[in-house]
């Protein structure tokens, strides 16, 4: 063999091992970035991943609760249970069975998902349906929502009616009642 080419031989040599270490260096780089990447997706993205399954929320002031993930919205999901439906306060949440290993991003949701929580509750007062109220200490309220306000949810409880105010901060779940 000739100088020329052990030194060809060489350079071959050199470069396979360069390439060889930029390929770990970038495997780390593109690893770094996927985690970098992943902070941005949240559990409403994720939930949203998931409509239509079959999920199990844990819920504080509540328990398990399970149902088919039925809508995503701002603060809050509808869950359809068995003889029940359940609107709960994402702020309520604690963990999450069987969701979706996909997240879908914000800017792909569609428009109603923007609506607050006393969207929900408005259409449960103007539907006149009995509920349960679960507050996240565990309190309950069971009653008809007669009215919503900026932050609260006006309860008739009891006969005679006695109204109670439930505001959204406390507020883990609702439960309809089929």
């Amino acid at each position: 063999m000739t100088w020329e080419e052990e030194l060809f031989q060489l350079f071959d040599d050199l470069e396979g091992q360069a390439s060889a270490s930029f390929a770990l260096e970038r495997e780390a780089e593109l690893a770094d970035r996927r985690r970098a990447e992943y902070q941005q997706v949240t559990l409403a993205g994720r939930l949203m991943a998931s409509l239509d399954r079959e999920l199990t929320l844990e819920v504080t002031g509540v328990g398990a609760v399970s149902g088919v993930l039925e809508r995503v919205a701002t603060g809050w999901l509808v869950l359809r249970g068995a003889g029940q439906d359940w609107v709960v306060r994402d702020a309520a949440v604690t963990a999450v069975r069987g969701a979706s290993e996909r997240a879908l991003p914000a800017v792909a949701w569609p428009a109603v998902a923007a609506l607050g929580v006393g969207s929900a509750l408005r259409r449960l007062a103007d539907a006149g349906e009995r509920c349960v109220f679960h507050g996240t200490d565990g309190s309950r309220h069971e009653g008809v929502a007669r009215r919503v306000g900026g932050d609260f949810v006006e309860v008739a409880v009891g006969e005679p009616a006695q109204l109670v105010l439930v505001p959204f901060g406390t507020l883990a779940a609702v439960q309809s009642r089929d």
